[in-house]
C-alpha cells in the first residue's frame, strides 16, 4: 500500500492555506488532473465532496468525507472509489507569519487490473498535491 508524504513551509497563514485545502469547489481551477468537482455538504466539522480525475485520458472519480479541525487539521476519508482504502490527513502549523503544510495520504486500489491502470497516475498526482496548493496560494495572493 503506497504511502505519500510531504511537509514545506509556505509563507502564508493556517487559516489561508487550510481554506484552499477545503474549497473544493475550486479544485478545478488549479489541479490539471481534476476534471470537476462537486461538493456534497460543507459544515465546520465536515466537507464531503467527489473529484473526477483525468489524467492524460484516463478517467476515474472518488468521493470523500473530510472531517475537520480548523484551521490546523484536516482528516480524509474514503467514500466512495476504486480505492480498497484512502486515507489521510492534512496539517496546518504556525510558523512565524507562516506555516508548515503537511500531508499524509495512505492508499490501496481496490483491484490488480485497477491497480495496473491508476497508481502510475495516482501517485503522480498524490506526490504533486502539495506543490499545486502552494502554486495556487502564490497565484491568489
Amino acid at each position: 500500500m503506497p504511502t505519500v508524504t510531504k511537509s514545506v513551509i509556505v509563507p502564508h497563514g493556517v487559516e489561508r492555506m487550510f481554506e484552499l485545502v477545503d474549497r473544493v469547489e475550486d479544485y478545478p481551477d488549479f489541479l490539471p488532473w481534476c476534471a470537476a468537482s462537486s461538493l456534497i455538504e460543507r459544515t465546520r466539522e465536515v466537507t464531503r465532496a467527489r473529484l473526477d480525475i483525468d489524467y492524460h485520458g484516463l478517467k476515474s472519480h472518488f468521493s470523500t468525507r473530510n472531517a475537520k479541525d480548523p484551521p490546523r487539521r484536516m482528516e480524509i476519508r474514503l467514500e466512495e472509489g476504486p480505492f480498497e482504502k484512502l486515507e489521510g490527513e492534512w496539517r496546518f502549523t504556525p510558523l512565524g507569519d507562516g506555516c508548515r503544510v503537511e500531508l499524509t495520504i495512505d492508499y490501496e486500489l481496490a483491484s490488480s487490473s485497477m491497480a495496473r491502470l491508476l497508481a502510475p497516475a495516482f501517485g503522480h498526482i498524490m506526490e504533486t498535491l502539495v506543490d499545486r496548493f502552494v502554486a495556487h496560494a502564490e497565484a491568489s495572493r
